[in-house]
């Protein structure tokens, strides 16, 4: 792989101007997000099909569009994860065709936060980090701690006191520094800023941000290639700060752009849970002010973030490409959840269930309409979101080690469906 860096420069989305390429994220005129640039023209003449076909199947076969001067150094397995075909589920939300983006299986903490994580690890090390950490809902403190105890980086997380056991063990086993707050994300957010600023450590949703969300557009790039090198009609995305939809536009974006895919309509559709709703409610709204929520009330804590740093954006992508927003209850999100794994066989977190839920209702509305396809972005494994459901899916019927009670058993259960 080419140590050549096609990674430019740092450039603000609202006014252009550039920066080094150093641990920042905000414009020091407008105040306005910095993200990667990239010299696109060169990319052109090297990145082709057949060029990245004959590469690992790992995120990194896009190589010359994630923000690193060098070769990766953490997480080169990450990514690369299936797009499943769901005949069933399509049929039972009313689609002709419907694929599962499953980063369930992401490697190595079971979320989409692995692509961002291996992308915003690798940059702090070019950059001589030493302490790497972040705020989180969850799935990024599980992600971080297990990249940084494999890259023997020390770290700190810190979350929301009150989130789900399976993602609090989740990050503890590595060894990582967990601490818990009592506050909402937003919170936990804003004293991360005073710690990167005050100990100039490598906080990857913070200082490191423009490095980290750029590793979302891997799955915007795998979808497309493993859709045959075309863009998906309609893609359903979950929002939590909005910075996965916007980043999967930017990657079919810069797919168009160098020639790797052909262009053709696409909408991309944006999916939060209603006790947290800042985007969709500004969608649905046709405003672009987004309004913090400010106690979020919702089962997806992943998706709870009440002052979303990408919702303006998020909006706008889904404007642009006809795309539509929508939200679901804590009903739903189970209901989502059930439905993915009883017709899919894909065990999803709430986000995913969040995912499926609006995607069921956007059908249903036909803001997609039925007959034509639709990928949804499943982001974590529901291992980690067990309390969810507890209570909810039924329970197992006990019986002796005696075929006498599995006959009868049987025999009930043949009864209740005549």
């Amino acid at each position: 792989m080419s140590k050549k860096s096609w990674f430019s420069n740092l450039k603000c989305r609202e006014c252009g101007r550039l920066y080094e390429k150093e641990a920042i994220h905000i414009c020091e005129f407008d105040f306005g997000p910095l993200e990667a640039a990239y010299d696109y023209e060169a990319i052109r003449g090297v990145l082709t099909r057949e060029v990245i076909e004959s590469r690992p199947k790992s995120m990194w076969r896009y190589r010359e569009l994630l923000p690193i001067d060098g070769d990766p150094t953490v997480g080169t397995q990450v990514g690369f994860t299936p797009l499943v075909k769901s005949d069933r589920l399509a049929k039972k939300l009313g689609i002709r065709e419907l694929w599962i983006k499953n980063d369930t299986v992401n490697y190595p903490t079971l979320s989409f936060k692995d692509r961002v994580v291996s992308v915003a690890l690798s940059r702090a090390r070019e950059l001589g980090f030493e302490v790497v950490a972040c705020a989180s809902t969850g799935n990024l403190a599980n992600s971080v701690a297990a990249n940084a105890a494999a890259a023997g980086l020390k770290s700190y997380v810190l979350i929301p006191a009150n989130l789900e056991q399976g993602k609090i063990l989740g990050s503890l086993v590595y060894g990582t520094n967990v601490i818990g707050i009592n506050g909402p994300y937003d919170q936990v957010n804003r004293l991360c800023s005073e710690i990167a600023g005050k100990y100039g450590w490598g906080f990857v949703n913070v200082n490191l941000r423009p490095y980290y969300a750029e590793g979302s557009k891997s799955m915007g790039f795998e979808i497309a290639e493993q859709s045959g090198w075309q863009l998906p009609r309609h893609t359903v995305v979950p929002m939590a700060s909005g910075s996965l939809l916007t980043k999967i536009h930017k990657a079919y974006k810069e797919f168009v752009d160098l020639g790797l895919v052909e262009v053709s309509d696409f909408a991309i559709h944006g999916a939060q849970a209603t006790g947290c709703s800042p985007i969709s409610t500004a969608f649905k709204r046709a405003t672009e002010m987004v309004r913090p929520v400010q106690n979020p009330e919702t089962i997806a804590k992943s998706l709870a973030i009440g002052t979303p740093a990408d919702g303006y954006y998020a909006l706008r992508s889904m404007k642009e490409t006809g795309g539509s927003a929508e939200d679901c209850t804590d009903e739903e999100i189970v209901e989502g959840i059930k439905l993915l794994a009883e017709h899919a066989g894909i065990f999803a977190e709430t986000a995913g269930g969040v995912t499926v839920a609006c995607a069921k209702k956007l059908i249903e509305t036909g803001k997609i309409p039925s007959n034509e396809s639709a990928v949804l972005c499943i982001t974590g494994h529901g291992l980690k979101t067990q309390e969810a459901i507890i209570g909810k899916v039924g329970e197992p019927r006990v019986i002796g080690p005696s075929l006498r009670e599995f006959e009868a058993l049987v025999a009930d259960e043949v009864a209740i469906k005549s």
